[in-house]
This record gives C-alpha cells, sequence and structure tokens, in this order.
C-alpha cells in the first residue's frame, strides 16, 4: 500500500515537472510574440505614414482582445459554469494556442494586401488566443505544486516570458529592419509564429499533463466579485499591464530623440531588449527570493550571481562601457529586493515607488540619465505581474478560474494607456509621455501596501 502510494507521488511529481516545463516553454513563445509590438509599432508608423496615436493601435488591438475575450468568458462562466472548471486547464492551452496559430498565418495575406486594418484585425485574433493562454496557463502554474510556491513557480515562468520579450525586439528588429524587405518583413516572420503555435498545440495534446479542475461544482455566479483584494486586484493588473505596455512601446522612439540618445529605430531596438531583458533578470530574482525552502543567506547570494550574470550576459553583447550605468541599476534593484524581505505585497509597493522615481527622471532629464531611467523600469516591472495575480486569486477557491478570467481580462491595460500615452506624446512630445505611467505606479504602491489585504481573511 505505501508502495504504491510512493509511486503515484512520484508519478504525479513527475507529470508537474513535465507540465511546468512545457508551459515555462509557452511563456518564452508568447512573451517573444508579444515583444515583437515594439517592432510593428515604428515599422508600421513608418509604412503607413500613422500619428503616434494611430500607431498606438497596433496595442490597442492586440490588448483590447484580452478585455473582449475575458468578458466573453466571465458571462458564460456566470451563466453556464466556469469553462475551464469544464473542459480543465490543458483543452483551454490548446484552443488558445489554436486561436494565436490562425491570427499569426493572418499575416500573410494582410502583407499580401497591405492593409493596416488588417493587420489590427490579425493581432486581436492573436490577442484572442493569448487571453485562453493567461487564463488557463496563468493558475495552471499556480497549482503545479505546493501553494506556497505559486509566486516562486510563477516568476520563475515569467522569467522566461521575460526571456521571450528579450529576444524579440533585437531578432525581431533586426528582421523587419534588415533582413526581409517590403511585405516579406512581416509575413515571413509570422509564418514561422504560426508554425511554432502549430508545434506547441500538438505538444500539449500528446503530453501526459496533470488534470486539474477548480471544483466539481458548476458554479453559475458572479462570486469571484465578492472578493475586494481581488476586484482591486484587477485594478492593480490593468495599471500595470498598461504602464509595462506604454513604456515598452514607446521606447523606440523615446530614444531616437537628440535630446536623450538619438539612436536609429534598429539601434534603439537592441535597447528595448534590455528593457525587457531586464524583467527577466528581476523575475529570476524574484523567484529565488519568494522561495521558502532556502536558507536566507543562501537566496541572497543566489540572487546575487543571477544578477552578475545577468549583466554578464548583456555586456558580451553590449559591452561593459556601454552598460556601466546598468550595472547601478542592477545593484538598486537587488537592494530593493532585501527591503521587500521576500514578501510579495512588500516587494511590490518598493518596486512601484521606484518606478516612479525613475519615469520622473526619465520624462524631465536628457541625455544618459534619462536614457537608462527608463530601460531601469523593466527591472523593477519584473515582479509585479506574478506578485498582483498571486496575491489577488489567494483564497478564492472555487472561484479562481473565474478571478483569473477577470484579471486577465484587465490586460486592456496594455490597450487603452499606451493609445493615451500616444495622444500625450502627439500633443506634447514623446519625452512628457512618459508621465502618462505615473498614476499607475502610485496605485501599484497603494495595492502592494494595503489593498491587497482588504476584504481577505488573514
Amino acid at each position: 500500500m505505501c508502495a504504491n502510494k510512493f509511486q503515484k507521488a512520484v508519478s504525479m511529481s513527475s507529470r508537474q515537472t513535465i507540465g511546468l516545463i512545457t508551459l515555462v516553454a509557452l511563456f518564452f513563445i508568447w512573451g517573444f510574440f508579444t515583444s515583437m509590438n515594439d517592432i510593428l509599432i515604428p515599422h508600421f508608423k513608418q509604412q503607413f505614414t500613422l500619428t503616434y496615436f494611430k500607431a498606438m493601435l497596433v496595442q490597442f488591438s492586440f490588448f483590447g482582445a484580452y478585455f473582449t475575450g475575458s468578458v466573453l468568458y466571465f458571462i458564460i462562466s456566470i451563466t453556464r459554469g466556469d469553462p475551464i472548471n469544464k473542459i480543465g486547464y490543458k483543452n483551454g492551452i490548446i484552443i488558445g494556442l489554436a486561436l494565436a496559430m490562425l491570427g499569426s498565418a493572418l499575416f500573410y495575406p494582410a502583407a499580401q494586401v497591405n492593409s493596416y486594418w488588417f493587420f489590427l484585425v490579425a493581432l486581436f485574433i492573436v490577442g484572442l488566443g493569448f487571453t485562453m493562454l493567461q487564463i488557463s496557463a496563468n493558475p495552471y502554474v499556480a497549482i503545479l505544486g505546493k501553494p506556497e510556491g505559486a509566486s516562486a513557480r510563477l516568476n520563475f515562468a515569467q522569467g522566461f516570458n521575460s526571456l521571450g520579450t528579450t529576444i524579440g525586439p533585437a531578432l525581431g528588429g533586426f528582421l523587419i529592419f534588415h533582413y526581409f524587405k517590403g511585405a516579406a518583413a512581416v509575413q515571413y516572420p509570422y509564418l514561422i509564429f504560426a508554425l511554432v503555435f502549430l508545434f506547441f498545440l500538438i505538444a500539449v495534446k500528446i503530453i501526459d499533463l496533470p488534470e486539474y479542475k477548480a471544483d466539481t461544482t458548476v458554479v453559475r455566479d458572479a462570486g469571484a466579485l465578492g472578493y475586494p483584494y481581488l476586484v482591486l486586484g484587477v485594478i492593480a493588473i490593468f495599471m500595470y499591464v498598461g504602464a509595462e505596455v506604454s513604456v515598452g512601446s514607446m521606447m523606440i522612439n523615446f530614444l531616437g530623440l537628440p535630446q536623450v540618445a538619438g539612436l536609429s529605430h534598429a539601434a534603439a531596438a537592441t535597447f528595448v531588449s534590455l528593457y525587457w531583458g531586464s524583467q527577466m533578470i528581476g523575475r529570476f530574482m524574484g523567484s529565488v527570493s519568494l522561495s521558502r525552502r532556502m536558507a536566507p543567506l543562501r537566496r541572497y547570494l543566489l540572487m546575487m550571481v543571477i544578477a552578475v550574470a545577468g549583466f554578464t550576459f548583456f555586456a558580451l553583447f553590449k559591452g561593459f562601457a556601454v552598460l556601466k550605468y546598468y550595472a547601478i541599476l542592477l545593484l538598486f534593484n537587488y537592494l530593493a529586493f532585501l527591503i521587500g524581505r521576500s514578501l510579495p505585497h512588500r516587494t511590490l509597493f518598493v518596486f512601484a515607488l521606484v518606478n516612479v522615481a525613475l519615469l520622473l527622471i526619465g520624462s524631465l532629464a536628457r541625455g544618459t540619465v534619462a536614457m537608462w531611467a527608463v530601460i531601469g523600469i523593466g527591472l523593477f516591472n519584473s515582479i509585479m505581474w506574478s506578485n498582483i495575480f498571486t496575491l489577488a486569486i489567494d483564497g478564492l477557491g472555487r472561484y479562481t478560474a473565474q478571478g483569473s478570467s477577470l484579471l486577465v481580462m484587465a490586460i486592456v491595460g496594455g490597450a487603452l494607456l499606451p493609445v493615451l500615452m500616444g495622444a500625450v506624446a502627439d500633443r506634447y512630445g514623446v519625452q512628457l509621455s512618459y508621465l502618462v505611467p505615473l498614476v499607475p505606479y502610485l496605485y501599484l504602491a497603494f495595492y502592494g501596501a494595503r489593498g491587497y489585504r482588504i476584504g481577505k481573511k488573514i
């Protein structure tokens, strides 16, 4: 009897490991795709002679799909019962991959007819697919193991998501601005995306992943809205995604300003990679920081190793002299983790306040100081998504998937705030538009200080 229980435990542990590896790879590829939007914005702006406002419709279409898809999901969940609770997380991921594959494939005919609006429709369909992936994959990672390790696992998976967002702008910038010309500049890269999503769809279908359902009871109500800390968390996700996407979306144009760095689009794209790559470093550090299995001294030493390794990795490509200011930012990031004391809410509070300071510097200073202040925001964005998400769904029980859909709905912040930032840039200039994300980060500081526990049984 004991031997059978041991074998079942080992079997489940192995399946959880395989499941986590599969999801980590999936997080990587959708991070890669999402960061390519930062390349599409200046590409389409130039190709179709757009204002900043119209160019930002790339993000409006993509992240607007998150809102649309999540609203539909929520309506279905309160009228017919939670879909994920019925079909399971695995099938939810498969549906998301199918939609992402379709949207990516549509880039080919969109380029053939040279229609900006066709491209936006294709991005909208991919966004619908990513909505299903977010609703399914984030809570799936959180429950693939012991509850106390949920934040660490999600930070780990998000770290690979950031690896994708790091490589995306650099490789995408090379392919779109240098390697391919004309329609092929977007046709072939996105055709490759379609094939990659097809590969993952087949892999997830045939791999024996653990099957979880939140509850056997069919829930036909909006019970998740009865948790105030979740509702405030939904607003926090809106603010975080809106701020994160806004900063990255305008960065190529920001770094091209004469008073900042005067870089070409191709050169600026490599620093956009550093912005997203900073999130990768921060998320890996956050995964270690939030791990309860390590002794404090070991955690801090490993975090330092990750910071040094991350700096060395980028320095090999950019040069150590170029990144000397970045080293200072990494040191401040490490100290901010120490101040956060491995507590998700406290770390969120500290990181949000640091980003407020960096935005003020980036908006009002000039030259190297302004440039590195904005790039450094990526380091302090790093743990925000996973910390907000885990704080917001904690204790929801059978409403976990419904709560997850509400949180994913809030990704619409990535559709609305960049458009607002684009409008401000058209009227007051690109640099001053970086004042727009100030309010979101101030709200995130509030959520980390108090909002996360309002209405929660502690």
